[in-house]
């Protein structure tokens, strides 16, 4: 269920005009959309399981890229900026969001010049998971809101294992 991207790099070879695009055999796995709406559906079905309240659910790729987001009736407005800024975080950082707000305590100046960095994007609060392949590959990042940091953690590890990925 993984799509495979062989990686090519573009090089100047000489004059402006002539370039070379080189196979570097590396393989690069990433989430495919349907896996994506199901880590969502996943992660609210947990959620509706232990009756939290209401919920948002983002899942970004492995270069921050929106893939799905689910907001459940009742949700506030604020559930996609709020999930979608812990999972960028994760996936810019290459670490849960709850890594992320602990490491904000010891250096919290950097962690406010990230998030000004990222123009808001950015929010180290617990709540996003990063999505990995069995080889440990980071292949994108889940965030929720709508609950507690640990409720909304505990819902996208629901979803990411739901499709037999691995929440990290």
């Amino acid at each position: 269920m993984f799509v495979n991207h062989k990686t090519s790099f573009l090089v100047r070879s000489g004059t402006l005009s002539s370039f070379k695009i080189l196979q570097s055999g590396l393989t690069v796995n990433s989430l495919t959309s349907e896996q994506a709406l199901k880590i969502c559906q996943g992660a609210l079905s947990a959620a509706r399981s232990a009756q939290f309240k209401p919920m948002g659910v983002v899942v970004l790729d492995a270069s921050g890229q929106l893939m799905a987001f689910v907001r459940e009736d009742g949700a506030s407005m604020f559930r996609f900026d709020i999930a979608r800024g812990k999972a960028w975080g994760a996936v810019g950082m290459g670490a849960s969001s709850r890594a992320l707000a602990e490491r904000a305590k010891d250096n919290p100046n950097f962690f406010v010049a990230l998030a000004a960095t990222a123009e808001g994007k950015f929010l180290a609060q617990p709540g996003a998971v990063l999505i990995k392949d069995a080889s440990g590959q980071i292949l994108g990042a889940a965030g929720a809101s709508g609950g507690t940091g640990d409720e909304d953690e505990q819902i996208c590890v629901a979803g990411i294992q739901a499709v037999g990925l691995l929440a990290g």
